[in-house]
């Protein structure tokens, strides 16, 4: 299946949070718009995984994610995209790469949560998106001081924008990030399964 592309203009920076959004919570709403607004950010994709390699059990159907994605978050400068499923890319440094080749003018940066940025180093080939593009990182219930002691962190520390200048991080050379404390929703995607909310 041929993927399709948005237009995007050279120049613009596009946030890419990525995550299997198994259900979608209002917790990923609020990170979002606060990226759009903190790292200046023209516009903003969900990236619907097909699955994630660090987990064992599959998630729902990418029908029923999106859908519910789209209902979740109505914003008209973020996108939903299934394109990972249709590129058939299985890890995120290939996604990264195939969309930097389809869009060599355009600034994107990886968005996640802090919890991600925990064990961000077992992602496979981590240091080559740090390496890569900017990364935004905003703070999740209980996870801030595990994320900021972690190893990637640590590897990268001297890349760190402060929180104070987190507006030129979508415009800076990787490797680059900024860590940021925003008001947080405690929700969680396996809390939501586990109370018999969601399911396959």
């Amino acid at each position: 299946m041929k993927p399709a592309y948005p237009f995007l203009r050279p120049g613009m920076t596009v946030g890419l949070l990525g995550g299997s959004f198994d259900p979608p919570h209002q917790g990923h709403v609020q990170i979002s718009r606060a990226a759009l607004k903190r790292f200046d950010l023209d516009q903003l994709w969900w990236l619907i995984t097909p699955g994630n390699p660090l987990k064992e059990n599959p998630p729902a159907s990418m029908a029923r994610r999106m859908q519910a994605a789209a209902r979740m978050m109505d914003h008209p400068r973020v996108r939903i995209s299934d394109i990972e499923a249709r590129l058939g890319t299985r890890y995120t440094a290939q996604t990264l790469r195939h969309l930097r080749q389809v869009y060599p003018h355009v600034r994107f940066v990886w968005l996640m949560g802090a919890d991600n940025l925990a064990h961000f180093h077992r992602w496979k080939d981590w240091r080559d998106i740090l390496n890569t593009v900017p990364v935004g990182v905003l703070a999740r219930p209980g996870e801030r001081i595990s994320a900021r002691l972690s190893p990637a962190a640590r590897a990268f520390g001297n890349a760190r924008i402060p929180a104070s200048q987190s507006q030129r991080l979508a415009r800076a050379d990787a490797p680059a990030w900024c860590f940021l404390n925003v008001p947080m929703v405690n929700a969680s995607s396996t809390e939501i399964r586990n109370r018999g909310e969601w399911s396959g």
